[in-house]
């Protein structure tokens, strides 16, 4: 599988995201060219630059000559990236470079991107971006998503880049976009109406459940349309899956900061496995003070909540009490409901919480036939095992040994090989 691990150091916005691809040797020349043909009557260019001593690749949308982000944010302005808010309120207070342009709906836009002369895949994920960044445009704004609009010049920039990203990531035929924690920066920002925080909200709104952190100036890191190109796109966040290497690329923020390289790292390559790379919470509890019977409803309960895995462990612990250890291993995103879960239904007072990376190989499910019913088998690249509920389930309603079940589900799915 071929994988962009987005490296968010420096957070992401949508024209970091298309000068790092570009960097990373999706050509450059065939992205512009695609990005024509939706006919935003403005010009492309990307170009070589240096951000704290790192060589970057920038990528410009220019609107009559000058930059996208010229025309809508104020030029003294500790704003990070040439980007505007997705719902089109821009960064600039001066309204009347912007205000007099006509505004684009979100139907327009997913019109415009579908007549386009574009790959197919390239529509649908650029299309995917769009939707869910209106969503949490709508949300935001307390309105139906059909009356969502973008101002004139926001709407070029943000088209260019999310459809510039959407062509990267198809140029270089990757398969799977994986992040790293999204550094959102801090402070302010002014806008179109009035001065918001850091991150804004639509941001906000689109990374939630997602690993976010703030680190360096106080400005904004992460904008709405690189927060909607992960939350649209991510397969999953946290540590760089194993990988054989075949490109690195920097896409350059518009600001040099002074000890920092402000740039977005993407890497490009092949897994180095089948084995699939995923961050999982690992959360646990010592307790000496619950009957087995609590613990063995907790247990269930966690699992019925969605836990991947939950074991309890026999442990001696302080004053030489017997107690045992709950270890839960669960989705990122499921962390804060199965904590709250383990505080509810044990004595314990606390948890400790990691993260940490989880692999698994990819698996089937066929079914055989075998003289006591049908039984699923889970099939992977290293063997094969009978569904154990499905041989349980069997072994009650033919009053057989289990064992005897579980021989003839392997012996009818090894004659199937034969």
């Amino acid at each position: 599988m071929r994988v962009a691990y987005f490296d968010a150091f420096s957070g992401v916005s949508g024209d970091m995201t298309v000068g790092a691809l570009i960097d990373a040797g999706a050509d450059a020349h065939k992205l512009i060219h695609g990005l024509e043909h939706l006919g935003l009557g403005a010009k492309y260019r990307a170009e070589k630059t240096i951000r704290y001593g790192i060589t970057a690749t920038k990528f410009h949308v220019l609107i009559g000559d000058q930059p996208a982000d010229a025309q809508h944010h104020h030029h003294d302005h500790s704003h990070d990236h040439s980007h505007d808010h997705g719902d089109g309120h821009t960064h600039d207070h001066t309204h009347d470079q912007t205000h007099d342009h006509s505004h684009r709906g979100l139907s327009q836009i997913l019109e415009l991107i579908d007549k386009a002369k574009i790959p197919a895949p390239v529509k649908a994920s650029a299309s995917r971006v769009f939707q869910v960044l209106g969503e949490a445009e709508a949300t935001v704004h307390g309105m139906p998503i059909e009356q969502v609009h973008f101002h004139e010049v926001g709407a070029v920039d943000s088209i260019a880049d999310i459809v510039g990203a959407c062509y990267g990531l198809h140029l270089l035929k990757v398969d799977a976009v994986y992040s790293s924690p999204i550094n959102v920066g801090s402070g302010t920002v002014t806008a179109a109406h009035g001065v918001m925080p850091v991150p804004a909200p639509a941001t906000a709104l689109l990374l939630k459940n997602k690993p976010v952190y703030v680190d360096g100036p106080a400005v904004e890191l992460t904008t709405p349309t690189g927060a909607a190109i992960l939350a649209a796109l991510a397969k999953g966040y946290g540590a760089m899956p194993a990988l054989s290497i075949e490109s690195v690329g920097y896409g350059a923020g518009t600001r040099d900061f002074p000890n920092r390289a402000n740039v977005l790292r993407i890497t490009i390559g092949e897994t180095a496995d089948r084995a699939e790379a995923q961050s999982v919470a690992v959360i646990e509890a010592n307790i000496d003070d619950a009957s087995p019977q609590v613990l063995g409803y907790a247990m269930d309960a966690l699992f019925l909540a969605g836990a991947l895995d939950v074991t309890l462990t026999p442990v001696t612990m302080k004053k030489n009490r017997a107690g045992h250890m709950l270890s839960v291993v669960a989705k990122l995103e499921d962390k804060d409901a199965l904590t709250s879960l383990i505080l509810r239904e044990t004595t314990t007072l606390g948890v400790r919480v990691t993260t940490a990376e989880r692999k698994t190989l990819p698996r089937d499910f066929v079914e055989v036939k075998t003289p006591y019913g049908p039984v699923k088998m889970k099939v992977s690249a290293s063997g094969f095992a009978p569904e154990f509920d499905d041989c349980q389930a069997l072994a009650r309603e033919r009053n057989v040994p289990l064992k005897d079940v579980i021989g003839a589900a392997n012996f009818a799915y090894l004659k199937t090989k034969a």
